[in-house]
């Protein structure tokens, strides 16, 4: 009984933790639909039918706002359990924090302004000739930089002086492949981490910050 008791508090804490932050777990649910229908396509229109959804050059151009939602709805590796990790521990943890509107926003202007940015430095590059004009079709679709953009964000929600190292590994984890790769998409990222620090107004003043030293005594006690 112990052991069946145990393993009901813990399915009612889980449970409360989702529903203290139902945009990250809607967002999910529909991440995980579309997983399912992505396998179950024909290899043969994959492909397109994932770049028909695509923020591309070529896309946004004919359809932006329907790209825009579409491409956020999707997952580029179609590989789903990593992102209910991801989703758990970042944007859950934000929702919670900021309330689902402010979270949402942060999304939002993360997932719009860097893909308009990624796509607008690739248009550059193609127009100067120093990337091919076969780039304006590419395959761009995933959740990555609306993620990128809440774990900026989300440096605000630690207590100083532990927010910088935080900082310092996430400027450092999405800084890197933009220096070594430079690719639109590593661009992207990065430019996701700066809009995220750049909401700092949206965040002003909600809650203390977290002390992770306070965590840890408590835990000791």
């Amino acid at each position: 009984m112990g052991v069946l008791r145990g393993r009901y508090r813990l399915g009612e804490r889980a449970w409360a933790y989702v529903r203290s932050a139902p945009g990250t777990y809607v967002w999910l649910a529909i991440l995980f639909v579309t997983t399912v229908i992505r396998h179950h396509l024909p290899d043969a229109i994959v492909d397109e039918f994932l770049r028909s959804r695509s923020t591309n050059i070529h896309e946004l151009s004919d359809h932006p706002l329907r790209v825009l939602i579409a491409s956020a709805m999707w997952i580029d590796d179609g590989n789903w359990l990593p992102y209910v990790a991801l989703y758990s521990l970042f944007h859950a943890q934000a929702e919670r924090w900021l309330g689902t509107a402010r979270w949402l926003a942060v999304c939002l202007a993360a997932h719009v302004l860097a893909t308009l940015a990624s796509q607008g430095a690739l248009l550059i590059a193609i127009r100067e000739g120093d990337a091919s004009a076969s780039y304006a079709n590419t395959l761009d679709i995933g959740v990555s930089y609306a993620l990128a953009g809440v774990i900026g964000v989300l440096s605000y929600r630690i207590a100083r002086p532990w927010r910088w190292p935080y900082l310092g590994v996430v400027l450092a984890v999405y800084g890197a492949p933009t220096v070594v790769g430079r690719t639109f998409t590593d661009f992207g990222h990065f430019v996701s981490v700066l809009i995220g620090l750049a909401c700092y107004p949206l965040v002003r003043g909600i809650g203390p910050a977290w002390n992770p030293k306070e965590t840890v005594a408590a835990l000791r006690r």
